[in-house]
């Protein structure tokens, strides 16, 4: 049987795939792009291959981290506000990078829709490109592919990896983490990117997300304002008195007992005092609202410390005294069971 011909001619728009909208959003967005190009970068955007000239190192060790921001997007679609998710990707990747000394050299994006919402993209990029310059990082390529069939109209999905560079010797040697070490806490800005999916299933968001726009003095503002709060960047900060630190662990998905065995020698633990660092509005409102277990919610959150640094006690004092509200939450000790963490 043969097949009737359509009313209209087929395109690639009728399948769902909008070329013209896709080179209208490349066009707006190549000179968001372009604010954090040195001259370093050789080709960019537009290009088959991005180009990055590596110079100023004797023996340099490049060190990379991939990511994507997960089930954030959700509570972001909900309320329909994507500006912070860009600066998100950029600082989580960033995080995991620095904590080898590394500094972060260029980095690249990939989003996936169903249907190219051309403010969404923009939302994206711009937050991209903000924590980028922040980070001194070119945003150096990317793409956005439209996937209808894959994704329905209004989902997406964010994802990106950071190139970084290192001298060889100054690569942090966690063998020296000795008995007696301080562990100094940095806070962080809320969940940063773990957990909502936690979230979302505890206080039914999916099929009623209103409790997303209530007001909570406690928050000083919505639950969204909270849960999108963006990932803090650590870079700055850290640069200065990264000399003085023996190791550096981003608290990522896992929390603490996860994140930080991933610098601990064998035979040792870090041992936290959890009454040494305040605790974050959002994790106790959280808490309350979907009961969840204490242990359960350092397994999976943050909970307040988005980087723990190992260091001398004699370094403790000017480790902090460069980085906003660093405080001692912990020490290294000895283990019967290898690389432990203990909370208390």
């Amino acid at each position: 049987m043969t097949p009737s011909k359509p009313a209209s001619p087929l395109t690639y728009q009728t399948s769902g795939v909008d070329l013209d909208a896709a080179q209208a959003v490349k066009s707006r967005i190549a000179d968001i792009v372009s604010t954090t190009h040195g001259p370093e970068v050789l080709a960019g955007v537009g290009s088959f291959g991005a180009m990055y000239a590596l110079a100023g190192y004797d023996e340099p060790v490049l060190v990379s981290s991939t990511d994507g921001v997960g089930t954030k997007l959700k509570i972001a679609a909900m309320v329909d506000r994507f500006e912070t998710l860009g600066e998100d990707l950029v600082n989580l990747c960033v995080n995991d990078i620095i904590v080898s000394g590394a500094k972060p050299l260029f980095f690249l994006d990939y989003i996936a829709v169903g249907k190219l919402n051309q403010r969404v993209i923009e939302d994206l990029v711009g937050g991209m490109a903000r924590a980028c310059r922040e980070a001194g990082c070119a945003l150096i390529g990317g793409e956005t592919a439209q996937m209808p069939g894959v994704y329905n109209e209004g989902e997406l999905d964010l994802a990106g990896f950071v190139v970084g560079a290192v001298e060889k010797n100054a690569i942090k040697d966690f063998s020296r983490i000795r008995d007696g070490d301080v562990l100094v806490g940095i806070p962080s800005n809320g969940l940063h990117t773990n957990g909502y999916s936690l979230v979302r299933h505890a206080l039914g968001l999916d099929d009623d997300p209103s409790p997303l726009r209530e007001h909570y003095a406690e928050l000083d503002g919505t639950l969204a304002d909270a849960l999108l709060a963006p990932h803090r960047s650590y870079y700055r900060e850290l640069g200065p008195v990264f000399s003085l630190v023996k190791a550096a662990a981003h608290i990522t998905g896992g929390g603490l007992p996860e994140n930080m065995p991933r610098v601990l020698p064998e035979g040792l633990a870090a041992r936290f005092d959890t009454t040494a660092w305040k605790l974050s509005p959002v994790f106790s409102v959280l808490q309350e609202m979907a009961e969840i277990e204490p242990d359960e919610m350092f397994r999976v959150f943050n909970m307040g410390l988005g980087m723990v640094l190992v260091c001398d006690k004699e370094a403790a004092a000017e480790v902090m005294s460069g980085i906003l509200d660093a405080t001692v939450v912990g020490e290294v000790g000895t283990a019967e069971d290898e690389r432990r963490v203990i909370l208390e």
